[in-house]
């Protein structure tokens, strides 16, 4: 919303992922990169569905990061969006579970009866939308248009849409419940992957974590508040 003047905010962030990359940041060894979770001062190799929004997180942050890391942090975020892409893909559904492990044998497969569940969550479909944005890459409508087509086949129901308790079963089992989220963020994020990039652009508009679309505060109206 700064307009990218809030120094303080900038170093924050950066901080952070460089504390993300050193502590947190795998790749298997099938070659996919995943953010595993922290807890009790262990490293467990799991990572949400809740998490895949980091690559476009990282995607936006790469504009301006520091020591010439431009390039490392783009990189870094499509393997993390392909990451999130394949623990869809290996489902029967081809909708990604609530998390996905990364030990025993299995890569980006949730592996415990209480993350095999989709409620509609938009990350993955986010990360996509700003990977598109900033390298037009088609893969990335490619693979938004895979989890519109296994919305429909699977989550539509006379009501609207309803979550999965399974995606590894052979047909779903609905839970009969549409999360606010899903009209709120996931259909928004999809309608904005597969829109121009002017509608709504980056250079006006910022999400917060709801996808809520706030304004971007020009250094020019900046300056003519502070004049008066």
């Amino acid at each position: 919303m700064s307009d990218k003047r809030d120094e303080e905010g900038k170093k924050l962030y950066y901080d952070a992922l460089k504390a993300i990359e050193t502590n947190l940041i795998r790749k298997s060894s099938g070659g996919l990169t995943y953010i595993a979770e922290w807890k009790g001062g262990l490293l467990e190799h799991k990572m949400g569905h809740l998490t895949c929004f980091a690559g476009g997180m990282i995607a936006l942050g790469a504009d301006g990061a520091p020591d010439d890391k431009t390039g490392h942090q783009m990189e870094l975020a499509a393997e993390i969006a392909r990451t999130c892409h394949e623990s869809y893909a290996r489902t029967n559904l081809k909708l990604g579970p609530e998390a996905f492990r990364f030990d025993g044998g299995v890569e980006a497969i949730a592996t415990r009866q209480n993350e095999k569940y989709f409620i509609l969550r938009p990350e993955v479909i986010e990360t996509y939308m700003y990977m598109w944005r900033f390298t037009h890459d088609p893969k990335y409508r490619q693979w938004g248009w895979e989890a519109v087509q296994a919305l429909e086949q699977h989550c539509r129901v006379e009501g609207g849409y309803s979550g999965v308790r399974d995606v590894y079963a052979s047909s779903p089992n609905h839970d009969d419940v549409q999360q606010s989220f899903y009209l709120a963020e996931t259909l928004k994020y999809l309608y904005l992957l597969f829109s121009d990039d002017d509608h709504l652009s980056f250079e006006h508009w910022v999400f917060n974590t709801e996808a809520h679309a706030l304004p971007v505060i020009k250094r020019e109206s900046a300056d003519r508040s502070n004049q008066l």
